[in-house]
């Protein structure tokens, strides 16, 4: 006997082995897809706020009610079709479209954190610069927020047949929110958030080391979410192009030394397009291991070059050649590592 659950974007199948699962549609990813990308706007919102001045020592603000508004629009969108299902008849824990699950929890650890972060900040008072990302109380509601936005991502990799450019891009803007969220909390590392080796020649061995690592970091980042859309063959064309260019042109909002680095920004996402100019070229996939490494080495080589080449045509390069085209070749590297997690050697037979 076959279940039905009637929503406008869902359908449900049965199989032998497994209670009723619920097939979400792309219209109803894309309608998560949406909220989630609200809700990480609230974040880099407050970001901006924080980085700029615009708070005080108080927990109400008009930037945490923009981001728990965002967790609100998600929650209530998770909980309503949740409650409708289960009126007509859906049960166990699959209440929610396949891949959306995991998305409910991390709604629910907001619940716990949001008055974890505010009994904290009573307690031990307001976080100040790095102390704000390292915070326990935002780690919990880093991890659910991720969880959260990630749903579609979830639900396109589980979706079977082949699917048009169109439906593929919920999926790969839903990787590329969790990419702005890992790089948000990490963005003592990311270069537009510092805008490593700016300026003159020069500059101290303490902030060339910590550039050097940082690019290593954002590097491995960015890789990693290509490489997982690369595997699943549902990276589109444009596809890192769309990735870098939100990423990018979000990550120059916590930029906090200056007017907003746009050039920079901007060649960045130009990186995006070079990119998939060379996944076009080389078509990494699954039973092709070689271009994949191939790919995983030169979106991140091609990243920081072009970041590089924004300094020189703006303030200038403080790094001597050696450094900058070292990074260069070790961001690519970090890619290419990475790809052997993503495509592992065949074991010979």
């Amino acid at each position: 006997m076959r279940t039905a659950i009637e929503m406008p974007t869902l359908r449900t199948h049965r199989d032998s082995t497994r209670s009723p699962v619920i097939q979400g549609s792309p219209s109803f990813d894309w309608v998560m897809t949406a909220l989630s990308a609200l809700w990480v706007g609230g974040l880099f919102l407050d970001g901006w706020a924080h980085t700029h001045g615009r708070v005080d020592d108080t927990f109400f603000t008009p930037w945490h009610a923009a981001l728990y508004g965002g967790w609100l629009a998600v929650a209530g969108a998770l909980l309503g079709v949740a409650g409708n299902n289960l009126l007509h008849g859906a049960r166990d824990r699959r209440i929610l479209p396949d891949g959306h699950g995991l998305s409910l929890l991390g709604v629910a650890l907001w619940v716990v954190g949001g008055p974890f972060d505010f009994a904290w900040h009573e307690i031990f008072g307001f976080e100040a610069d790095v102390e704000a990302l390292m915070s326990p109380a935002h780690t919990v509601l880093a991890l659910g927020m991720a969880l959260a936005v990630s749903g579609p991502a979830r639900a396109g990799l589980r979706r079977p047949g082949p699917a048009s450019w169109w439906a593929r891009l919920p999926l790969v803007l839903s990787v590329t929110l969790v990419v702005c969220v890992l790089t948000f909390f990490t963005q003592i590392a990311h270069p537009l958030a510092n805008l490593w080796a700016r300026g003159p020649a020069g500059g101290s061995g303490d902030s060339v080391e910590l550039g050097l690592v940082s690019f290593l970091l954002t590097s491995a980042i960015l890789a990693g979410a290509l490489l997982l859309l690369v595997r699943a063959g549902s990276l589109p064309a444009g596809g890192a192009a769309l990735m870098l260019a939100v990423n990018s042109l979000s990550m120059g909002v916590v930029y906090d030394q200056g007017d907003y680095p746009l050039v920079p920004a901007l060649a960045l996402a130009a990186s995006g397009v070079l990119a998939d100019l060379v996944r076009a070229a080389l078509r990494p996939a699954s039973d092709r291991p070689a271009a994949a490494r191939g790919f995983a080495f030169a979106a991140p080589a091609l990243f920081t070059l072009c970041y590089f080449a924004a300094l020189a045509v703006t303030d200038g390069i403080a790094w001597s050649a050696h450094l900058w085209l070292g990074t260069v070749v070790f961001a690519g590297l970090a890619g290419w590592l990475l790809s052997y997690l993503s495509f592992p050697p065949r074991r010979a037979a």
